[in-house]
Formats: C-alpha cells, sequence, structure tokens
C-alpha cells in the first residue's frame, strides 16, 4: 500500500438507510469520474448523476461533489456518491470503483491523508475520530473545539515560547565573546516561570478532556450482601444485577456504563470477597481480584447495619483509588453524608446516592465549572507528553538555579519543546501515526 494509491470506501455506517456515501480521494478520481458517470462535473457542485457499472447498466442514481486538490479534506482530488443506502447497491459500487484503479482505504486514511497533506495536525485527526465516538454532549462539544484547532493553537503558542526562550539561551552559548552572562539575565527566569505556569493549566484542562474522553474504570466490591448490587443498580439507574439477602448472589462480574457530568463511568460489580468452598464463588472472587487490580477507582462497600465499621483489605494498585462506602444507613438511623472521604448512603433507597456521584467526580479530579466554551478532547498521550515536557521545565529550572549550567538547560527546553510538538504531530514516529489512525473508522 503507498499514500500514492487512489483509495475509496463506504463512509456510512453499516446496514440500511436512506442514503449512503462512497468516498474516492487520489489522483485517478478524475478518470473514475468519466468512466462511472460519463464526465467529469464541475468541482464544489452537487450534480445529480447515474452511476454505471462496466457495460453501461446502472447501479445506482444520486448526487456526485468533486474536490479538485488541494482544496479538498484530504489535500488530494475527492469524489463522494451520495447514493441509496443498500448494502448491496453499496458494495456493487464500491466494486466498481475499485475495478477502475482504486484500492480499499484502510481504517483512518483519510483522515491520515489530510494529516500528510497539513490540512489538519494530528490533535485535530484525533478530534475527528473523539466526535464520532463522543458519548455525552460534553465530550462532543469537548472533541469540536480541539477540532476547529484550539487546542493545537494552545500547544502551539507554547512552543513558540519555548523557541524564542531557546534562541536567548542557546545565542549566549554560541557567542561567547559578547559575554552575555544569561543566567544572571531575570528575563530568563521570568518567561520559564510564565511557560510553566501555562503549562500546568493545559495540563489541567487536558486531564479534564481526557476523562470526558475516556472516562474512568470504577470497580465495586466488599463482602456479601454488604449492598454492591443494589448501588450498582442505583447508579446504573436499572435493575441490571438481581438482588437478593441471600449472600453470594453475584457470582460473576457485571458491568453497567454511566455518566455523571457528562464523565463515562465503567461500573463493574464483582463478587463478595470471603472464602468459601463452593468452586463457582471462588472462581467469582478470583475474577473481583482481578477487576479491582485493574480498576481506577474501588468503591468498598460496608455494611454499617452489621456493627461492621472497618474496611477489610483489598490488593489494588498503589495509584488507585479508593472510596469507602457505608452502606444501609437508613437501618441505623443515620444520615447520609460525606465524612472524611467516606460516603454514608442507603444504597436500597437510593439516598445519598448524589453525594457518592460528587465524591467520584472529586476523586477523579473533575471540575464540572470547567465544562464552558475553553474545553477541548484530550487523551492520554497528550496528558504524558505535557508531564514529560513539565519534568524537562523542571530541570532546566534546576540547571538555571543549583548547577547553573546553560548547556544542560539548553538541551532541557529543547526536550520539552519536542514533547510538545509531538502532541501535534510535528515531531511523531510512524508507530504512533499507525496506532492512532488504525482506530478510526473506515471511511474516515
Amino acid at each position: 500500500m503507498s499514500h500514492k494509491d487512489t483509495i475509496a470506501a463506504i463512509a456510512t455506517a453499516p446496514g440500511h438507510g436512506g442514503v449512503g456515501i462512497i468516498r474516492v480521494s487520489g489522483d485517478r478520481v478524475n478518470a473514475i469520474c468519466k468512466a462511472l458517470l460519463g464526465d467529469i462535473p464541475p468541482a464544489r457542485y452537487a450534480q445529480y448523476a447515474c452511476f454505471e457499472d462496466g457495460a453501461g447498466d446502472v447501479i445506482d442514481q444520486g448526487i456526485v461533489l468533486l474536490f479538485n486538490k488541494p482544496q479538498s479534506f484530504t489535500g488530494e482530488d475527492v469524489l463522494e456518491l451520495q447514493g441509496h443506502g443498500g448494502p448491496v447497491v453499496l458494495d456493487r459500487l464500491l466494486k466498481r470503483i475499485l475495478e477502475l484503479g482504486a484500492r480499499p482505504a484502510r481504517a483512518g486514511e483519510f483522515s491520515e491523508r489530510a494529516f500528510l497533506n497539513d490540512k489538519i495536525d494530528l490533535v485535530q485527526a484525533e478530534a475527528i475520530a473523539d466526535l464520532v465516538a463522543a458519548e455525552s454532549e460534553q465530550s462532543a462539544a469537548a472533541a469540536m473545539h480541539s477540532l476547529q484547532g484550539e487546542f493545537s493553537v494552545t500547544i502551539n503558542r507554547l512552543v513558540e515560547q519555548l523557541i524564542q526562550l531557546r534562541v536567548h539561551v542557546e545565542s549566549a552559548l554560541d557567542f561567547p565573546e559578547e559575554e552575555i552572562d544569561f543566567l544572571a539575565d531575570r528575563a530568563i527566569e521570568d518567561k520559564l516561570t510564565a511557560i510553566q505556569k501555562q503549562l500546568l493549566q493545559v495540563k489541567q484542562s487536558c486531564r479534564q478532556g481526557a476523562l470526558l474522553r475516556e472516562g474512568m474504570r470504577v470497580v465495586i466490591t466488599g463482602k456479601p450482601n454488604a449492598g454492591k448490587s443494589s448501588l450498582l443498580n442505583q447508579l446504573a439507574g436499572l435493575d441490571s444485577a438481581i438482588v437478593s439477602d441471600v449472600p453470594g448472589t453475584t457470582r460473576d462480574v457485571l458491568r453497567e456504563h454511566i455518566q455523571i457530568e457528562g464523565v463515562p463511568l465503567h461500573i463493574i460489580d464483582t463478587a463478595g470477597m470471603r472464602e468459601s468452598g463452593d468452586a463457582i464463588e471462588q472462581e467469582g472472587v478470583r475474577r473481583a481480584q482481578v477487576e479491582i487490580e485493574q480498576a481506577d477507582i474501588v468503591l468498598h462497600i460496608v455494611d454499617v447495619s452489621s456493627g461492621e465499621n472497618t474496611v477489610t483489605e483489598t490488593t489494588i494498585k498503589d495509584n488507585n483509588k479508593q472510596i469507602t462506602v457505608y452502606n444501609k444507613v437508613d437501618l441505623i438511623d443515620q444520615p447520609c453524608r460525606i465524612e472524611a472521604g467516606a460516603v454514608w448512603l442507603s444504597a436500597k433507597s437510593g439516598e445519598g446516592i448524589d453525594l457518592l456521584k460528587q465524591q467520584l467526580l472529586i476523586v477523579m479530579g473533575f471540575d464540572a465549572n470547567t465544562q464552558h466554551e475553553g474545553m477541548f478532547s484530550a487523551r492520554t498521550r497528550h496528558v504524558l507528553a505535557i508531564e514529560d515536557a513539565e519534568q524537562h521545565l523542571l530541570l532546566a529550572d534546576e540547571a538555571l538555579h543549583g548547577t547553573r549550567a546553560g548547556e544542560l538547560m539548553a538541551e532541557e527546553l529543547r526536550l520539552a519543546q519536542n514533547e510538545l510538538s509531538s502532541i501535534t504531530g510535528e515531531f511523531s514516529s510512524d508507530d504512533l501515526l499507525g496506532k492512532i489512525f488504525s482506530e478510526f473508522c473506515i471511511g474516515k
């Protein structure tokens, strides 16, 4: 496969629909137009046409749109055929286009070509996939902000400031005869401090955006009959788990997907944690422990009506966060509340569930008040790149104030710039690009 090939794909979702779209991009677009339509339509005008096979028989009728390079999404000649949305007719039409010299597009290849032809940067390309996959209004709005370039502008502004700082520092290193003592220049320190503060703000926004996109994996655990399944049902808003007074009712892992303030949460109910001679229950406990180890947040349920007020030991990752939930407060005449980070509630009646949702947002580090015009979609790789850049700036600051080594400071500034540039794709490996675009839909 080559980026010089002409590619084609069905751009609408599989199944039956009123309209089906096939997209073609590459140098053979005009030749395909002539063979398929009998003529080359005027660029950027919607035109009704018949789509013919090799024998001149009509495969379908619909709207044709032609975009000449470089004024197209991919930067190449692009043809879009809008016909009827039946899978058979679309397959026949795509087969004809492939006969005329195109090849099937890989997942994300149209967006990849737009990136390679400098029509969009990598953040905007990722935002396309995020917009398609958005599960809430907030995540869709954040993805659109990134697609419109807000995140890229923020990163590019930081990169430009780093370049200016590097110019100042490296000029002093390259021309020592000028006797410029840049280490004593207060402007250097002020610029470095300003960049660090801005980077911290961007990191916080990125974390919010990453939460909107990726959500959190929340595992409910505790002893049998503590109310785990009741809590799952309350959070999910439906009876997805069987609730019984018989301990050990939940034998396997149950999963539900919910949203809190637009943040997707993957809620997992597990078997009660106890010693048992039942082989099936033992397997349930083993699976529960696996889920706990993979969780972002663990909700540990304690049945306060039984007189228990301590949390059972669970094996969780060091970076896991745990919220203790004291359940069945309605049976001991206690108010629902948040106390020392723990939540007191009744999973049976639903009282205190809003408090738990509030505490989940706090533990996740999500600020609902930041859901405004300035929020953008972000991914874990963006957060990691910013954290790496932040670390390089700390080392640059140490070189400035500690070792007073100009060469080390210049190198750390360069590395910080490279980390930020990797976000927009200026410095990205082919492996990274392949992984990113492979996650896209066919036809995108």
